[in-house]
């Protein structure tokens, strides 16, 4: 929900900087201040200046303080690409906020990181889903007819499956020219991931399908004369939809991290769009790790996000499995 509405949510844009702002610290968030009789979220300015080894040094600036508030006006932008509207759920008038620190060229990194998770959390969804649409009927039919069919689709499969998926999706990206816009990179990364992600499941449920076709209700099906493409469909593929959506959940883990470490290495979305893989960019130095330890903010996001599909996968195989046995 966050990310479809990641303009009302994020107080900047992901590309609005400001360089005086460059590496400052998370904002803290004050919220009683009796002298001045003030009982409500507020932050005070940044105040800087530079160490004898040139670095920015920051501070608080008390000299005045700048109340958080809610639903407040700032830059314009679409929901759902019709409506036109320009306001946030929170903000400050007369300093920047920045709840999570800001990067190098003073970005907001917790706008940046809503923006970046329409990118990252869509390449892997509609990756998944375009590679499990194709494993599916690739697998069905493979299992259901065999013979040729079963043996030149399961040598393709062995094929890709033996090529390690890193390495694959690095010559993938690399056979492409560097120059593609922002589009381009992003139809082509979840090209790649699907591309790569649908084998081993063309190989699972071909094998659930070898089964299946045995099944009484079946060979009931054949009996009474509905054709073979009616059985994949009505009565082979229904039946492997149990695994596919316990599959599903699991496998999006492994496309989030593939879109960051395409992005991480400068071969995914490129700035200054944002996404977590190349927001995680910046924490590849160890200088800037120490110095400026927000910048790993990316990477807790993505380990949360994968675990959170990890455990609602583990949670529905124990749902759905029929062989599931509960002993009171």
């Amino acid at each position: 929900m966050t990310a479809i509405f990641a303009g009302f949510f994020s107080p900047y844009r992901y590309d609005d900087g400001d360089i005086a702002y460059r590496w400052a610290p998370p904002a803290k968030l004050h919220f009683i201040n009796v002298q001045k009789k003030i009982f409500r979220p507020y932050v005070y300015g940044y105040k800087v200046k530079v160490d004898r080894y040139y670095r920015r040094v920051y501070s608080e600036d008390r000299s005045r303080i700048y109340p958080v508030k809610l639903f407040v006006k700032g830059f314009r932008y679409k929901i759902f690409g019709i409506f036109s509207v320009n306001r946030h759920l929170f903000g400050t008038q007369g300093t920047r906020i920045y709840l999570l620190g800001a990067d190098l060229k003073g970005r907001d990194i917790l706008s940046r990181l809503i923006y970046g998770a329409r990118i990252s959390l869509s390449i892997g969804l509609i990756g998944v889903t375009i590679s499990f649409v194709i494993g599916i009927i690739v697998g069905g039919i493979s299992g259901y007819f065999g013979g040729w069919a079963d043996n030149i689709t399961m040598r393709i499969v062995e094929m890709m499956m033996m090529v390690p998926g890193f390495y694959l999706m690095l010559a993938l990206r690399a056979s492409f020219p560097p120059d593609f816009s922002s589009a381009q990179v992003y139809f082509l990364i979840v090209v790649i991931l699907s591309f790569i992600g649908w084998a081993s499941i063309a190989r699972v449920i071909r094998g659930m399908a070898l089964s299946l076709k045995e099944r009484e209700f079946v060979l009931a099906a054949k009996a009474i004369g509905l054709s073979n493409f009616k059985i994949i469909m009505r009565h082979i593929l229904p039946h492997t939809f149990s695994y596919a959506v316990v599959a599903v959940f699991l496998s999006i883990p492994g496309y989030i991290i593939g879109e960051a470490a395409l992005s991480l290495l400068g071969l995914g979305i490129q700035e200054p769009q944002a996404s977590w893989g190349n927001m995680l960019a910046l924490a590849q130095g160890i200088v800037n790790i120490k110095l400026y330890p927000w910048v790993l903010t990316p990477g807790v996001i993505i380990v949360i996000t994968t675990s959170c599909f990890n455990i609602i996968g583990e949670a529905l195989r124990d749902v759905l499995d029929p062989k599931r046995k509960v002993f009171q």
